[in-house]
């Protein structure tokens, strides 16, 4: 049996463990005619690791918590490791109508899959819809319907500078737009290695088809949509990948394979690039997300040389893809009330920790003209009086719907072959088109091999 196999078998035999196991608990449960029986819900953790009490979404305390407030206890439902996997256990569930999973955690790029399955939560939450970000609650909406209530800080992409490099090359701030990265990055990138740092690169990215990350899909996303080149797909269903201006962004950034980044950077993931910079530090520039900065600037080797900033303009906007997730309730769950007391109770905690957590942190920081976004999140990142910063850009996965899983896999294919100059850009951005019409036509479908 190929690897491949492999892991399909033991993903098919896990999901369908786990969904014995949930139907079991609930013949048990609804069998039991005491009315003083603890109601018990149970907990879709989509950012758990596949490990149960491994609560990377939702601490154990906050449960334990929750069940002492209310008396209604939790079940915490182990899922796969991997992002796929755990939207294909969560569709079955979904679409078999059972009564258990009553929450679930909603990817931004589930919305459109799920959302058929989910409830409305405007009536429960309609306070706390309307003080959040209106561009946040569109990515949970289907229909006219709010499907997901975010409960975390957003993984918004933002752009990673060494300061002390940059005050060493006479730049006082950051670079606003592409062309000024490039031209910084490779003024730096010449002066370092002219040091004998020979295995320095100026700009780092991950540029890897990962089956486990959208990591390119974001960064592809930014860059098309910076130069008005569009959103994959536009909300009114409109293909928009075979223009000028993304064809413009797919050669500038094959460019930069080589020159100002390493030409292993096509295969680098989320994690090789972190490493690169923070553990390394061989990198002047890394473009990685808000959460991950705030992570790595507690202990990394460079963490009192690392600032951060908006993603870099094109000639239309200054953009930066958004991530996260949010929480949601199953329209088969028979034990809604109880639900909508435990999304309460999070959004709540979230509050409180937020509030606890106000002052900025401890160690030397440098922000500058950071996502407007992520100012409420983290208020010591704001600057008052600068502007500049970037707005946030969803992924197609609303318009997509069940679509989006081989929407986002051919448009990373279409432009990982141009970064490893397998395709020209104007031919993988006709391709490319070809396959979006045909999987947004079609339903679900393999990109054609010419976006390979």
């Amino acid at each position: 049996m190929r690897c491949a196999e492999r892991r399909r078998f033991a993903s098919h035999r896990f999901r369908y463990l786990v969904i014995v196991e949930i139907l079991l608990s609930v013949s048990l449960f609804s069998g039991c005619s005491k009315s003083s029986q603890p109601v018990t819900i149970t907990f879709f953790d989509s950012d758990g690791r596949g490990v149960p009490g491994d609560h990377r979404m939702i601490p154990e305390g906050y449960l334990q918590e929750f069940t002492r407030e209310t008396g209604i206890r939790v079940n915490d439902l182990p899922t796969p490791e991997d992002n796929g996997s755990k939207l294909d256990l969560a569709m079955d569930f979904l679409r078999s109508g059972a009564p258990s999973p009553d929450v679930y955690g909603v990817d931004t790029i589930w919305t459109g899959t799920m959302g058929d399955y989910l409830i409305d939560l405007q009536p429960y939450f309609p306070k706390e819809i309307a003080s959040e970000d209106r561009e946040i609650i569109e990515s949970y909406m289907v229909q006219g319907k709010v499907v997901g209530m975010p409960n975390q800080p957003l993984g918004v992409q933002v752009l990673i500078y060494r300061t002390d490099l940059l005050a060493k090359y006479g730049y006082k701030t950051p670079p606003r737009t592409w062309d000024e990265l490039e031209k910084t990055a490779a003024r730096i990138q010449a002066g370092e290695r002219a040091k004998g740092k020979k295995d320095f690169w100026g700009f780092i990215w991950a540029g890897a088809i990962a089956t486990d990350s959208e990591q390119l899909a974001m960064e592809g996303l930014e860059w098309q949509a910076a130069e008005g080149g569009g959103h994959i797909i536009e909300s009114d269903g409109r293909i928009s990948v075979n223009n000028p201006n993304v064809i413009r962004t797919w050669e500038r950034a094959a460019n930069w394979v080589g020159s100002i980044s390493p030409p292993s950077v096509v295969s680098y993931t989320a994690t090789d690039a972190e490493n690169r910079f923070w553990v390394s530090g061989e990198a002047a520039f890394l473009l990685s997300h808000a959460i991950v900065y705030e992570i790595f600037a507690q202990d990394k080797p460079f963490r009192d040389q690392a600032g951060v900033t908006s993603v870099p303009a094109g000639k239309s906007a200054r953009v930066g893809t958004i991530g996260g997730y949010a929480l949601g309730i199953s329209r088969n769950s028979t034990h809604r009330a109880e639900a909508v007391k435990f999304i309460q109770f999070l959004l709540r905690k979230h509050a409180e920790f937020t509030a606890n957590h106000p002052q900025k942190p401890g160690r030397k920081v440098e922000y500058f003209e950071v996502p407007s976004v992520m100012r409420e999140i983290y208020p010591w990142w704001y600057k008052p009086g600068e502007s500049g910063g970037s707005e946030i850009v969803s992924r197609p996965s609303t318009v997509a719907g069940m679509n989006y899983e081989a929407v986002s896999k051919a448009y990373t294919r279409a432009l990982h072959s141009v970064l490893t100059r397998e395709s020209t850009a104007p031919a993988a951005a006709a391709a490319l088109e070809n396959d979006l019409v045909r999987i947004m036509s079609n339903g679900r479908g393999q990109p054609a091999t010419g976006s390979h």
